[in-house]
């Protein structure tokens, strides 16, 4: 297991530079943004153009050759000197460090909430299939997995915040600055942001839970269990769900990722939240290079180190689970 482990660890390093090359290799072919508004702003001004694109590009460094740009790029992301983000006017790491909290602030409870509610309900459907609370369950789980998140989320700003008037229109960030992070007016703004993201990450965890654990309630170990007088309680909980958490766990990484692009990029939009996703997208849009390779080795780390994660949680719930030779 410790030897899988640091293969692992050694890959990850692998896969960071795999991504990061191909997200630098789509970024010098895309057009810069910056550089054509440079060359609008000159001819609009009566100036040459041409001579504005060359002082545009010596100042951002793109008359040099692309291999040196790469090879200098990749030594600075090696050493956390991640560049200067024209988007936000500040070092990459200091604009991150002041975005992440706005996206964690829901993304937190969203993830921990559509955890334990969403696999609560997929076992209570499971014990009693084809009842009304399963149908009921299975209707939440639907309307979640087919609405769209930005038009639920619309829909939820016209009903509370534009109608009832009772929840703000939009995120306002210096309530939690002002007030506290924990505070009920601060709450209040994230009420709308946390209920779209719950009710798609709720669906598709009930729906997962509810099919793994009626697959394990007809195996033969729960029947003897069941047979032996054990308790409706510890045969879901200490048999099924035991069970049943192994391929569970695979779905956690993908629910953090989803939660952080449909999530943070759409619904910051929406919200006007100033967290990760917001930041990408006013990135990817203003070709802000730094930011934008900055926020994919966030990513890929997140998504390797998540599943490094499962793969030591497989051994945890199910013991015969051996990657000695691997």
């Amino acid at each position: 297991m410790k030897w899988y482990i640091v293969k692992r660890i050694l890959w990850t390093f692998v896969a960071v530079w795999i991504a990061l090359t191909f997200t630098f290799a789509l970024v010098t072919a895309s057009p810069n943004q910056g550089q054509m508004q440079a060359m609008m702003s000159c001819a609009t001004t009566g100036e040459d153009p041409a001579e504005c694109r060359e002082q545009f590009r010596e100042r951002e460094g793109l008359d040099t050759p692309v291999t040196e740009r790469y090879v200098n790029y990749m030594v600075n992301m090696a050493t956390l000197n991640w560049g200067w983000s024209d988007s936000r006017s500040q070092m990459v790491i200091p604009a991150i460090l002041s975005a992440w909290k706005f996206t964690a602030q829901y993304a937190i409870p969203v993830l921990i909430l559509s955890t334990l509610i969403g696999y609560g309900i997929g076992l209570y459907s499971a014990y009693k299939p084809y009842t009304v609370t399963d149908y009921a369950g299975s209707f939440v789980a639907f309307f979640g997995i087919s609405i769209p998140n930005f038009w639920f989320a619309i829909v939820l700003i016209m009903l509370f915040a534009v109608n009832i008037d009772a929840l703000p229109v939009y995120y306002q960030s210096g309530i939690p600055l002002e007030y506290g992070w924990l505070s009920v007016r601060n709450f209040l703004q994230l009420v709308l942001p946390i209920t779209v993201l719950l009710t798609a990450s709720l669906a598709w965890q009930m729906r997962y839970s509810r099919a793994q654990a009626l697959e394990q309630m007809n195996q033969e170990f729960v029947k003897v269990a069941k047979a032996k007088g054990a308790s409706q309680y510890r045969l879901m909980i200490h048999h099924v769900l035991r069970m049943a958490a192994v391929p569970l766990s695979t779905s956690f990484v993908g629910s953090l990722l989803a939660i952080f692009w449909s999530g943070s990029v759409i619904i910051e939009q929406i919200f006007a939240i100033p967290g990760l996703g917001y930041m990408t997208y006013t990135a990817i849009v203003e070709q802000d290079t730094a930011l934008i390779l900055a926020t994919t080795l966030l990513t890929v780390f997140l998504a390797i180190i998540g599943n490094l994660l499962e793969d030591i949680a497989y051994v945890v719930l199910d013991p015969r689970i051996d990657y000695g030779n691997r």
